[in-house]
């Protein structure tokens, strides 16, 4: 049986062999290489968005193109990245994770490779959309792959390992961009996206194992797919888990679509000092996810080490929003940079989190629970990242009012759908291999497969 399991080129004791891997399988399947590997994987949306943000001017007039179409550019990829989950989840849920991601990294290195040589602003649109979609392969089985693995105060404390990792992607992408156009021109970054993706994908091939059993996988189509989905959104602990998320994210991605406008614009920051308190605000979120991986995790419940982390996020996003209306008077840098910074670090906590919390509950559709997370995220935070400008270019009130909507809302998700004062919130939630679990639910059959790993 071990033998074969090798020749499979899996994880032995992974989902689907009777429980969670043993803790030889886990440092087996997640040694340093591996979780380099997840790591990079996770950290592929920021490189491919903040990499080539410094572009932008120079890509506006090399292709003789308004500001407001190169923009298009960000968009197309971000939906992209959102609605390609959708797809590839259940997929990975269906073939296993190392095929529909290997199968996502190889047309995302082609994507990439042609908007190097995209000739006009409608193409080089077209084929960000691409790249997105094939990009959220990386995304969403990297998410699922944890899953597999983990469970519980473990599985959020790998998280807040990846978020050591992925969490670097946007402070040294904008530099490694600007790097690159001091060397050659906008198609140079699509160059050098191109090469880390070959990387990835050649890790991935060579080191990833496959992590999702044969007898966990689901043998329908889009059918099963889409009632796979609708039960777990009928489950309300996930979906107050994911939409909780979702509008923590969407808070991130105003301060993101709205800082550099403020800090530069409105408060008189140079370039390079809104460069460094990017970086800082970086760092912060880094600093506090260790700390929630190592520190809290096993000590403090994780809706307990959640609840805190959206309570400051409410906290900090309520002060950004008395600060810049005035009740404080005019008032400088430091005080709006202080209240980012916090805002920024409790995103350690709530993020892990709530990805680990809604994954404890979905074994047996990882896959889909995973691009459920992803997509909810990514489209919360697309809505909402238009709002900061809505008043116009003086005023910072819009950043701090989209932020403190999307944290109350968070809030109210977490209380109102989560309710963690209840007993028994992480119940996996019942699915189509349900069944395979080690014990089955009373009065249930156990399935084939399962009385052979019994036996």
């Amino acid at each position: 049986m071990a033998e074969a399991r090798q020749a499979e080129g899996r994880i032995p004791g992974a989902a689907g062999t009777g429980g969670p891997p043993d803790p030889a399988a886990r440092r087996v399947a997640t040694g340093t290489l591996v979780t380099l590997i997840l790591g990079g994987l996770t950290a592929m949306p920021p490189l491919s968005m903040d990499m080539y943000l410094p572009a932008l001017p120079e890509v506006t007039n090399a292709l003789h193109t308004p500001a407001a179409t190169i923009q298009l550019t960000l968009t197309a990829c971000l939906m992209g990245m959102a609605l390609g989950q959708l797809v590839v989840g259940p997929m990975s849920d269906k073939w296993g994770r190392r095929r529909p991601l290997l199968i996502g990294l190889l047309v995302y290195i082609l994507a990439t490779a042609i908007c190097a040589l995209a000739p006009t602003a409608e193409l080089l649109i077209a084929f960000r959309l691409l790249q997105g979609l094939a990009g959220a392969a990386a995304i969403v089985i990297a998410r699922a792959v944890v899953r597999d693995l983990y469970d519980g105060v473990e599985m959020a404390r790998f998280f807040s390992t990846l978020m050591l990792i992925s969490g670097v992607a946007p402070i040294v992408a904008p530099l490694i961009g600007g790097q690159v156009l001091r060397l050659t021109d906008w198609r140079g970054i699509f160059v050098v996206l191109t090469v880390v993706g070959v990387a990835l994908t050649l890790l991935v091939w060579r080191r990833l194992p496959e992590t999702l059993a044969p007898a966990d996988r689901h043998d329908g189509g889009t059918a099963e797919a889409l009632r796979t989905m609708r039960g777990l959104l009928a489950d309300r602990v996930f979906t107050g888990y994911m939409v909780a998320g979702g509008f923590a994210f969407a808070a991130l991605f105003a301060y993101i679509s709205a800082s550099p406008f403020v800090i530069q614009e409105i408060y008189g920051a140079s370039p390079q000092t809104f460069s460094l308190l990017f970086g800082v605000n970086s760092v912060g979120l880094i600093i506090v996810g260790q700390i929630n991986g190592k520190l809290l995790v096993g000590r403090v419940s994780l809706d307990k080490a959640l609840g805190f982390g959206l309570a400051v996020i409410t906290l900090a996003a309520t002060a950004l929003l008395l600060m810049t209306s005035g009740v404080f008077g005019d008032i400088g840098l430091a005080p709006i940079a202080v209240g980012l910074f916090v805002l920024m670090s409790a995103m350690g906590l709530a993020m892990p989190n709530t990805n680990a919390l809604a994954l404890m509950r979905t074994r047996h559709a990882a896959g889909s629970a995973s691009a459920l997370l992803g997509t909810s995220s990514f489209l919360i935070g697309a809505i909402a990242s238009p709002l900061v400008g809505i008043a116009g270019e003086r005023t910072a009130v819009p950043m701090a009012v989209v932020q403190l909507v999307c944290a109350l809302a968070a809030v109210g998700c977490f209380v109102g759908l989560c309710r963690p004062w209840q007993q028994n919130q992480n119940a996996p939630v019942p699915g189509p291999r349900a069944a395979a679990a080690p014990v089955p639910e009373q009065g249930t059959t156990p399935l084939p497969e399962q009385r052979k790993t019994d036996r």
